[in-house]
């Protein structure tokens, strides 16, 4: 009789246990199922074996690691061999139930999120993060509460969902900040690359994808605004046939992207009013609204009909939510809350410290 035992595996990456038959089961017992081929030295089959004396002495037990798991296997003396041990493995266990879910299928069974308010649903940008694995930034997201991941590619808005999560905010062709919808030029291609993207948006549950305005170039405010509302009134409807949201994101000119257009509230709630469509609306970053007018939580409150989704950054630098920064990260959730803003709040700042401790710690603080 071969005999078993599974467990989670320790921190130090072993499971001690002794082998005698009060704490073992007969391995058929263990796993239900057709058996699958383990492929040797992947994710999916054991990280290291461990074979060593058993007691009592008429017995040996081999542990391995199988992802998040700890096996070990009794096996009588008489019929230990390194080949007899290879096909227990293999064929006597029915490991293979376990092994046959994809690392994200693991990942997502053993995930356990924290629980927030939900006043402020929360996201994070991908590019501040840009050296951390999607996957890896995806399952750490949904760990601490978090409901979605911001600023992919079309080719990366499948992963979100692998995890409970979405991508709050994609980029689906819609310009860049220098050059945009303020040049008539642009729509064209602008055009294109929505109704191709906005489809699969819907189709993948993004609720906004993102615009510019692009930069002046010495072009008047005036005549920016009335291309730039041209534009959205030639895009709106794509928007409004697929639940979209295309967002204009309000950036500052004082020391980040010189020369943008949009670059105070009066301006983009002008074009947003004037295209006035459920699917067409502003991006408010607070970071960048901070530096050009400050006065945040009025203008919010004021103008929240208008705003579909907010981007979050310490000021000055864009770094960490905390005490080295002038924005009181609580108090204008709060304000946020008060409206009963039902969007997402997503965290686009540039971490200084360890970025998933430094993640969490401004998720917990917006967490009102």
């Amino acid at each position: 009789m071969v005999f078993a035992r599974i467990g989670r595996k320790a921190a130090s990456g072993s499971e001690h246990s002794s082998c005698s038959d009060t704490n073992w089961a007969p391995a058929h017992r263990l796993y239900r199922g057709t058996p699958r081929r383990i492929a040797p030295h992947s994710n999916r089959a054991w990280h290291s074996m461990i074979v060593a004396a058993g007691s009592p002495p008429q017995r040996q037990f081999f542990s391995f690691f199988l992802g998040p798991f700890s096996v070990k296997l009794c096996l009588p003396m008489s019929k230990l061999s390194r080949r007899n041990m290879v096909k227990t493995v293999l064929s006597g266990v029915t490991m293979a139930s376990v092994s046959s879910l994809s690392w994200s299928q693991q990942t997502q069974q053993q995930i356990v999120p924290v629980k927030r308010k939900g006043q402020i649903r929360q996201s994070v940008s991908r590019w501040c993060y840009q050296k951390i694995p999607l996957d890896k930034l995806c399952a750490y997201s949904a760990e601490i509460g978090l409901k979605g991941v911001d600023l992919l590619e079309a080719n990366e808005w499948e992963v979100p969902p692998r995890y409970g999560l979405i991508c709050t905010m994609g980029y689906a062709g819609g310009g860049d900040i220098k050059d945009a919808l303020n040049r008539i030029e642009n729509h064209a291609k602008i055009e294109e690359s929505f109704r191709k993207y906005i489809p699969m948006a819907a189709k993948l549950n993004v609720p906004n994808v993102i615009t510019f305005s692009g930069n002046r170039q010495g072009m008047s405010d005036e005549e920016g605004a009335k291309n730039t509302i041209a534009g959205l009134n030639r895009l709106k409807k794509i928007g409004e046939d697929h639940g979209v949201t295309i967002c204009i994101e309000l950036l500052n000119s004082k020391v980040d992207h010189h020369d943008y257009m949009c670059d105070h509230t009066a301006w983009g709630l002008q074009v947003v009013q004037a295209v006035n469509s459920p699917r067409v609306k502003l991006l408010y970053d607070i970071y960048h609204m901070q530096i050009m007018e400050g006065d945040l939580v009025a203008t919010i409150q004021k103008n929240i009909d208008w705003i579909a989704h907010f981007h979050t950054g310490g000021v000055p630098h864009r770094h960490e939510l905390d005490g080295t920064q002038e924005v009181q990260w609580d108090g204008v959730m709060r304000g946020i809350a008060a409206t009963n803003y039902k969007g997402y709040v997503a965290h686009e700042f540039v971490p200084t410290r360890d970025p998933l401790t430094s993640l969490r710690q401004a998720v917990d603080l917006c967490d009102v």
